[in-house]
């Protein structure tokens, strides 16, 4: 289908409405794929946005539509964009990329000495993250902080990492060092599907405060 314009753009507070509908749809997509997922809940997307750490994108009309968000490791030395999402009507109309643009944008303005890495099972995630200019790297290449590793304790597939001591998995781990490769960010293809005003948020949807739970993230990155 051809998408309606859309905004993309850094979240903020109020976009905490949308969390728990952001997580439900992480756990359904994770099903859907039978992969490994790392468990998230809607406080933590929600803070996430409070902490301008995130990248969300609505229709026209206020409808979610994407989202990723940025965690960071090492005391900052290593960012990962993590749990990126689209509205399954929507995938495969080059939204998830334009998200993973964003978010890549945002990253690099923030902790712009910082390398960027992620694990994924998706053979699409692995095509945007090499046209942004990340490589295959070994798992030795990623952070050793060990508060990141925990986040795979959820993923079904914890105990194949366990038992190679974080050297392999299923996933494939990609990096962006900007030491080594600087790739600039085409900002206008970004700015294609946005209209000039931002929507308004319908009162009342997807109200955080109904609290789903525990709810699980997008199959996808780590």
């Amino acid at each position: 289908m051809t998408p309606s314009p859309f905004i993309i753009t850094v979240a903020t507070a109020q976009h905490t409405s949308y969390a728990a509908q952001i997580c439900d749809e992480m756990e359904s997509s994770a099903k859907a794929r039978g992969t490994g997922i790392a468990k998230r809940t809607p406080e933590y997307i929600a803070q996430k946005m409070l902490e301008g750490k995130a990248v969300i994108a609505l229709d026209v009309n206020g409808v979610w539509a994407g989202f990723c968000y940025i965690e960071t490791w090492s005391h900052g030395k290593y960012v990962a964009n993590s749990g990126l999402i689209v509205s399954p009507e929507l995938r495969k109309s080059g939204l998830a990329k334009l998200i993973k643009m964003k978010i890549f944008e945002l990253s690099r303005t923030k902790y712009p000495d910082a390398k960027i890495f992620g694990l994924t099972t998706g053979l699409a995630v692995m095509k945007i993250n090499s046209d942004l200019g990340y490589r295959p790297v070994t798992y030795s290449e990623l952070t050793d902080d060990d508060a990141f590793w925990e986040g795979c304790k959820s993923c079904v597939n914890y105990e194949i990492l366990t038992m190679k001591n974080r050297s392999n998995c299923l996933c494939t781990a990609m990096l962006y060092d900007p030491a080594r490769e600087q790739k600039p960010i085409a900002r206008e293809q970004v700015q294609i599907l946005t209209p000039v005003e931002e929507p308004s948020i319908p009162v009342g949807y997807g109200t955080f405060a109904q609290s789903h739970g525990n709810q699980n993230t997008n199959p996808t990155s780590i």
